[in-house]
């Protein structure tokens, strides 16, 4: 299976921040890019595990995908 993840730099942080928004509240980090997608990985993995021992088999779908949109202020 493949998943979008966005991937962000967090200053407070100071290393990356990965979402899986296909799986609601799915999140990792890490302080470089690889050990984030590393991490994020991890993170779905687990959560598909979840579903399938909560006998969800599929992985939700959401009608519509998560998006960015510029908004001027």
């Amino acid at each position: 299976m493949e998943f979008q993840v966005y991937l962000n730099y967090d200053f407070e942080y100071k290393g990356f921040v990965a979402d899986c928004p296909t799986l609601p509240g799915c999140m990792s980090q890490g302080k470089t890019k690889e050990e984030a997608l590393e991490n994020i990985k991890e993170a779905i993995e687990a959560y598909v595990e979840v579903l399938k021992k909560h006998e969800k088999t599929t992985v939700p779908v959401f009608a519509e995908q998560p998006h960015y949109v510029r908004v001027a202020v």
